[in-house]
């Protein structure tokens, strides 16, 4: 994303023309640290004021003390940084307005995950990486609970024709870590003409599990719970258990864990966590090595063999 980022502001090149230059960045450490860094020399190049909104690791759960601590940075450096660029004060009834439209929105894209719990599943995990982009970039905005609200009736839709994503639904599988964006049509197509669904994605589920933190009566301090929550400032043993749910929730046959060169924090200990999964769950996992962005990193050949091989290895167990 760094090297994207970076490269299209030096090329002036996107797929949807130049960007408007920015009067305010804003980043978190509750993913990885290169966000921190990587918008420092956004804010040098464009010349304008950076927030950084520094989030304690969670070992086990979030202590009082590291939600008041996320919570005064947001009041106390963000709120002016805003106020001052945007030119007018932040009140607590829009604050509370924008909250619950997170809240729900969140618990709306939540419902439209677990839709594919139902066999055969009426969506694809590749289908939720696309859909993801409202819950991502326009939380909190009406807009994206109203089209959310629309996704959910199609689905329903779906499910009560029997119609699933994919023609013959012989394996249900779980993506772990990021999409590999450049091949999500090839690896879509490939996995189905196997009988593989990729029907659920802990990624994906990342923006719908917090959904119940929101709290409009007090959103500063639900905001705190929400940044000091995302999967990837927790535990590997969280994960894990999350991981865990998903295989007996989804009814699944298999995890498949892309190791994601340009996502380190996410692939740390997915080779132990590979064989945790196997020995605790009793479903076959792969590693698929890759990169979410960069395709130099990427084998077609190679690729193909360890998922046929990874197919073969879910034949024998059921």
């Amino acid at each position: 994303y760094v090297r994207t980022d970076l490269g299209s502001i030096a090329t002036g090149k996107t797929p949807v023309g130049k960007l408007p230059p920015p009067d305010l960045l804003l980043c978190c450490t509750n993913i990885c640290q290169t966000v921190k860094y990587w918008y420092e020399v956004l804010a040098d190049h464009f010349d304008v004021p950076l927030v950084v909104i520094d989030t304690p690791f969670l070992y086990d759960r979030a202590h009082d003390h590291q939600v008041e601590y996320v919570r005064r940075q947001l009041e106390e450096e963000l709120v002016p940084a805003a106020e001052q660029v945007a030119g007018r004060v932040l009140t607590d009834k829009a604050l509370a307005r924008t909250t619950d439209e997170a809240q729900t929105a969140s618990r709306l894209w939540c419902e439209i995950l677990d839709r594919s719990q139902h066999r055969p599943a009426p969506m694809t995990a590749f289908d939720g990486f696309l859909l993801m982009g409202p819950i991502v970039a326009m939380r909190g905005q009406p807009e994206t609970t109203a089209y959310y609200r629309k996704v959910l009736a199609e689905l329903d839709e779906r499910i009560d024709a029997g119609v699933g994503a994919i023609k013959d639904e012989r394996h249900r599988v779980l993506w772990d870590n990021l999409p590999v964006w450049y091949r999500i049509s090839q690896l879509s197509k490939s996995l189905a003409a196997l009988g593989v669904n990729v029907v659920a994605s802990n990624y994906t589920y990342a923006w719908a599990e917090l959904a119940d933190m929101f709290d409009p009566s007090d959103p500063m301090v639900s905001a705190a719970r929400t940044y000091l929550h995302p999967i990837l400032n927790q535990s590997t043993a969280h994960k894990l258990a999350g991981m865990g749910r998903m295989i007996e929730d989804f009814d699944l046959d298999g995890v498949i864990l892309h190791s994601d060169r340009s996502c380190k924090p996410y692939s740390l200990g997915q080779i132990d966590e590979r064989d945790r999964i196997v020995a605790q769950a009793g479903v076959p996992a792969m590693l698929l090595e890759a990169d979410h962005n960069d395709a130099r990193v990427w084998a077609d050949e190679q690729t193909a063999g360890r998922i046929e091989a990874f197919v073969e290895m879910m034949e024998a167990a059921s």
